[in-house]
């Protein structure tokens, strides 16, 4: 399955090569164009940092490139092997396209909130994993033909995971980027479920 995932491989590489030249965090200086900002003013409000974002003067990209810092090895491991099993499931049954297309959508939308919950200092591909899951979660239930089935064991160990995390037992997490993450999968998977349609359907025929 891997063999016919090259986006799924390309986020791998590029996670696990920008991790290795920011040293697992400990060396940010070199990466620091990949942060959702380097402005940072803590005696300000997020919602008045906005205004001074590089995002607004074209460096656009910040929006998806925090996914590929991790901060620790278990950050990326643990990153990388949902990414493997959820995003070749995903490409080699949709396609590379739609799977880059989840995952833009995804990244931008936990970034945006996580950048507005905490400011710019994050990291991880947590949000668009998460994303994954929701997906092919609520596809899964909704869609009659989609006959994909996720492995229990991921889906038990990456929720146990969403929830410790909540506690703040596993330190700076961004738990917002998980929450957005999982939310816009879930309502992607439901929108492209047909099962909205079917439900218009059955009401117009009562």
């Amino acid at each position: 399955m891997m063999r016919q995932s090259p986006i799924t491989i390309a986020l791998i590489t590029l996670s696990i090569a920008v991790s290795l030249f920011s040293q697992l965090g400990s060396n940010i200086g070199p990466v620091h164009q990949l942060f959702f900002s380097s402005f940072i003013q803590p005696d300000l409000p997020i919602f008045m940092q906005t205004q001074s974002l590089e995002i607004f003067r074209g460096q656009v990209w910040r929006l998806f490139t925090p996914m590929f810092l991790h901060f620790g090895i278990i950050h990326l491991i643990f990153n990388m092997l949902w990414l493997k099993d959820l995003g070749s499931l995903i490409e080699f049954r949709m396609g590379s396209f739609y799977l880059l297309s989840l995952v833009l959508v995804t990244s931008a939308l936990s970034n945006i909130a996580q950048f507005m919950w905490s400011g710019p200092l994050f990291g991880g591909m947590s949000g668009v994993v998460y994303g994954l899951l929701g997906f092919l979660w609520i596809r899964g239930q909704l869609d009659p033909y989609f006959n994909i089935i996720l492995n229990r064991q991921v889906v038990i160990m990456m929720i146990a995971w969403f929830f410790l995390c909540l506690t703040g037992l596993m330190g700076n997490v961004a738990n917002m980027a998980h929450g957005i993450g999982l939310a816009t999968g879930m309502a992607w998977g439901y929108f492209t479920s047909g099962h909205l349609g079917r439900t218009l359907q059955l009401r117009n025929y009562r």
